[in-house]
């Protein structure tokens, strides 16, 4: 290829590069003009939007809004609570409509104070579907949800671990965005900004010292990754003064991923503080000593806005097996209890806590397997809202 061929190919880049920066730069001064996280006790009625999503989502989703109700029966009936249905968030819709919110579901979702979100598909290369950008990835830069939290809990283990991910930076955040420079080179981008990691490090640290725990790990490739990852390693160091009584030490991502499985080691950790493309796949593997993904659900933190989540996918094959009311609503479940500590209803958060301990673990009176051989979606629900009753 001859220089000036290339020369042309490389402005075009810049261009694009360029345009890509200024909005980042753009998020930067939103985040410095942001205000408090919002009030709960404050509002009139708290507002939850229910987003089935695609795959098994409206499944796991309908028994987790069961169970909300039946946990909020009393505030509902004063108007402290309304439960609104958001419909459009399908993998059919958005491919027609060509984006991974269309406009419509995110106002919907927009005048909601929280969201309880079923998975949903994200289409990738090679499957046959357009590339749309992944669902989830536009609703939490949308709405500035940049919390992903993650408890994982493994009592018999001694396994108490909080990981705190941040959730509109890293490697995602502007991931649908790469392009081809030439035909043999490709780029993606990472960003890292002061703002979103002491926001992130600041919400885990605090979370530490309100729980009783005394250990944050910074988890990083910091080693390799020596600019954004360093700038985020930095700054949360310089949270970490603020909380003196509490020990923070450091891990690289790949060996955190071995200490996990550490059966001496993995007791120590408590609260866990990653970058986003990391906390992903760590919290993943944290959430398989609890039981799998299906075991494990999530909470989305914004200062306007929140979602809450079960951390695994769509389970399209359970679809087409004609398995999805076999599907484990547990993940929603957990989320759930997120949900109701997040807008301020704690007792309530841990009685659910407290009744799917008692059916997942205890008593284990119904037994979750994806298949016939298991209960189904609807009855687990049953039963967790028959153990809440009795508690």
């Amino acid at each position: 290829m001859e220089k000036a061929e290339y020369k042309a190919q490389l402005d075009v880049a810049c261009e694009k590069f360029r345009k890509l920066m200024a909005e980042q730069l753009v998020r930067v001064e939103n985040m410095k003009a942001q205000g408090d996280f919002v009030d709960y006790a404050a509002l009139e009625t708290v507002k939850i939007g229910v987003c089935g999503g695609d795959g098994i989502g409206p499944i796991i989703s309908a028994q987790a809004r069961r169970v909300l109700e039946f946990i909020l029966a009393d505030l509902v009936n004063a108007g402290k609570v309304e439960f609104k249905t958001i419909e459009g968030l399908t993998i059919e819709n958005r491919i027609a409509q060509g984006k991974a919110i269309p406009d419509d579901v995110m106002a919907e979702l927009k005048s909601c104070h929280v969201i309880l979100k079923g998975p949903t598909t994200t289409p990738q290369k090679g499957n046959g579907m357009p590339n749309i950008e992944s669902a989830n990835v536009a609703m939490r830069k949308a709405l500035d949800l940049f919390a992903n939290i993650r408890p994982v809990k493994v009592p018999d283990e001694g396994i108490n671990w909080t990981i705190f991910r941040e959730n509109t930076e890293g490697g995602y955040a502007i991931g649908a965005s790469g392009f081809n420079i030439t035909d043999d080179l490709a780029v993606d981008f990472t960003v890292t900004t002061k703002q979103g990691s002491d926001r992130i490090a600041r919400l885990a640290y605090d979370y530490a010292r309100k729980n009783g725990f005394t250990r944050v790990s910074l988890v990083t490739k910091a080693n390799v990754i020596k600019t954004t990852d360093g700038n985020f390693l930095e700054d949360c160091h310089k949270v970490a003064e603020l909380y003196p009584e509490i020990t923070t030490d450091e891990w690289y991502a790949d060996i955190m991923t071995a200490k996990l499985v550490d059966q001496k080691r993995r007791k120590d950790f408590q609260v866990l503080l990653l970058p986003n493309l990391y906390g992903d796949i760590i919290s993943d593997e944290a959430a398989e000593f609890q039981g799998g993904v299906g075991t494990a659900g999530c909470a989305n933190i914004g200062k306007k806005y929140a979602m809450f989540e079960a951390i695994h996918g769509s389970a399209p094959r359970m679809i087409s097996e004609g398995r999805g009311e076999y599907a484990d609503p547990c993940s929603m479940l957990r989320a759930c209890v997120m949900l109701l500590s997040h807008i301020g209803l704690q007792d309530r958060a841990d009685k659910l806590e407290r009744a799917l301990d008692i059916c997942s673990f205890e008593e284990k009176k119904l037994v979750i397997t994806g298949r016939n051989t298991g209960a189904t979606c609807e009855a687990f629900g049953d039963y967790v809202m028959q153990t809440l009753a009795a508690l």
